[in-house]
């Protein structure tokens, strides 16, 4: 399972992501949703049908960053390919549970583990995966040198903090007692220290020799990644497409294709790729549903996941240094603007038109797939209420002074909402738009940054970088399988991109991973007051869960959704 923020497509990067930073249908480290549980679309298990040659394609509709080893890449699309190169040391069920994948662990505390790997694992360059791997990759995470998004997976761990500072010559709290068994001590005793582990080991051997600082613009990372799973690389053509082929030693059985393609592809042209089968599997966005359902050779599949998208707001910079926001930038600071801009959404509508139907309207962060998601019944329902938006702007001091139609700010000066989204489908110009005039709409002058959507790599960046025209921003996150929110929202994240600092917030997400949360009960407990602070600050506007939809070529069997995304890529096959 890959750590999706995240968070982050990523990102990534949320995740949202993803890590780095997605879509309603396709990707950011932020981005989708609906129903918990595991979709098996293998049909007819009859190994006779299976075509041993055969080979698919498997759209995205963004160009990946090109970080195609773990640990280095940011965005959701760079997570889903490298999904398929890779392989985690524990990985996620169904119900979202931890369970062994490369190895099988024990700890009587809850912050020293002891590792067993399972023997006989390879490398596609057919070298052994050992300890030292995983060692490898923990410390390349915590160096100095280090400039990817993941440094907070490590940071936990007994010395990476001294590491990092150059203090020390390696982390202390990873100890290798052989190749296949290793002893990880964290720093504290905390109920998801596992789930907050980095488990996706790199090749030494491929690596080693290349400096830290280096490795993200190095071919071993972008041209010719060396991982453990299904599918290894072949040939990678940046903005287009990666090819991948049969990894015949892949450990848990011979994967049942022999090739698999990503390709990019305009969104415009997902319809036809489908129906003329010139891709076989796509996470589509929501108004492609319709026409491809009725198509006699695709499916669509639908599926809950742990995604949702929402408006976030700029508070100030990030420290990268001290690793903490910066209360720097105020233009946003008065919580009933905030809340006044959320009455003025037409959330329903905008789901009805950009997203036919696919979502459901959510008032907090937490996906509800996640045990601690609060009730909507204990929240305060921002419906639309254009009426209840003025009222609380005039509360508020925000009066237009001057009868131009637009509001100025309590000191009388000119207030411009500078909104920024990223460019992908049709349908991300309109729903801007839409937002826009909703603000409009209740007096407040609001303006496109930079003039247009912007290109979702740069947008990425920019958020990255504090850029001045990120102040109001659309965003979607594909969390993790942790439902800790801390890693977009706690004031020392990094994908924490609006920069929110309060006091409370930090107490309450600090509270959830203390001694006293290994109590489900108080754990639960604790999160739904963090949501009901959120609900009140609304340092951002949740707007909607997404549903993942994927379109699938009826030849293509083996498939398994579930919350976390597809999965099993080894079972995948074409019949003859």
């Amino acid at each position: 399972m890959r750590k999706k923020f995240w968070f982050l497509c990523l990102l990534v990067m949320a995740l949202f992501l993803v890590l780095a930073a997605c879509s309603d249908g396709a990707s950011d480290a932020e981005g989708e949703e609906d129903e918990a549980g595991e979709t098996d679309d293998s049909g007819n298990d009859d190994e006779a049908e299976v075509n041993e040659d055969g080979s698919i394609t498997y759209a995205v509709d963004q160009a990946p960053e090109g970080l195609f080893i773990d640990g280095f890449a940011g965005s959701a699309i760079d997570g889903e390919i490298n999904d398929i190169i890779h392989e985690d040391m524990v990985t996620t069920n169904e119900s979202l549970e931890y369970i062994p994948n490369l190895t099988e662990w024990e700890t009587e505390d809850n912050q020293v583990y002891t590792f067993t790997l399972e023997e006989g694992v390879k490398w596609h360059n057919g070298e052994e995966l050992t300890m030292e791997d995983w060692q490898f990759a923990i410390e390349v995470l915590a160096h100095p040198d280090y400039e990817g998004p993941r440094y907070n997976y490590v940071q936990e761990i007994e010395g990476a903090e001294e590491y990092k500072a150059g203090e020390a010559d390696s982390v202390s709290g990873f100890e290798i007692e052989d190749d296949y068994t290793a002893v990880i001590t964290f720093n504290d005793a905390k109920v998801n220290n596992l789930e907050n582990l980095w488990t996706t080991p790199m090749p030494k051997a491929e690596l080693e020799d290349i400096p830290v600082g280096d490795m993200m613009e190095a071919p071993e990372v972008r041209e010719n990644p060396v991982g453990l799973g299904p599918f290894k690389v072949t040939e990678v053509v940046q903005g287009e497409y990666v090819t991948l082929e049969r990894f015949d030693e892949y450990w848990q059985g011979k994967p049942k294709l022999a090739e698999l393609t990503i390709r990019v592809i305009d969104p415009s042209l997902v319809q036809g790729a489908l129906q003329n089968e010139e891709i076989d599997i796509m996470e589509i966005n929501p108004d492609d549903v319709e026409d491809l359902e009725q198509l006699d050779n695709v499916r669509v599949e639908e599926q809950e996941g742990l995604g949702y998208s929402y408006v976030g707001f700029r508070f100030g910079s990030y420290d990268h240094d001290n690793r903490t926001a910066v209360d720097d930038y105020d233009k946003y600071d008065s919580k009933e603007l905030r809340q006044a801009m959320f009455y003025a959404i037409d959330r329903e509508a905008l789901v009805d038109t950009y997203l036919a139907g696919k979502a459901t309207i959510v008032n907090t962060p937490v996906p509800s797939v996640h045990w601690i998601a609060a009730d909507e019944s204990e929240l305060t329902q921002y419906d639309y209420d254009p009426d209840k938006a003025e009222e609380l702007l005039e509360e508020a001091g925000y009066v237009d002074v001057n009868d131009d139609g637009y509001r100025e700010d309590p000191n009388g000066d000119e207030f411009v909402v500078n909104f920024s989204h990223y460019a992908g489908s049709a349908a991300f110009e309109g729903r801007s738009q839409a937002l826009m005039q909703a603000w409009e709409d209740v007096g407040l002058k609001t303006e496109l940054a930079t003039g247009q959507l912007i290109e979702f790599n740069t947008y990425n960046e920019m958020k990255d970088n504090d850029d001045e025209n990120i102040e109001v921003f659309f965003g979607a996150w594909i969390v993790g399988t942790d439902p800790d929110p801390s890693g977009l929202w706690h004031s020392t994240a990094e994908w924490n991109y609006g920069r929110w600092l309060n006091e409370e917030s930090d107490e309450l997400l600090d509270e959830g991973l203390s001694e006293a949360s290994f109590d489900e009960d108080h754990r639960a407990d604790v999160y739904v007051e963090w949501q009901k602070l959120f609900n009140e600050e609304l340092p951002g506007l949740p707007l909607w869960e997404n549903l993942d939809l994927y379109g699938i070529n009826n030849s293509l069997e083996g498939v398994t959704i579930d919350a976390v995304g597809v999965r099993d890529y080894h079972e995948w096959y074409v019949t003859e």
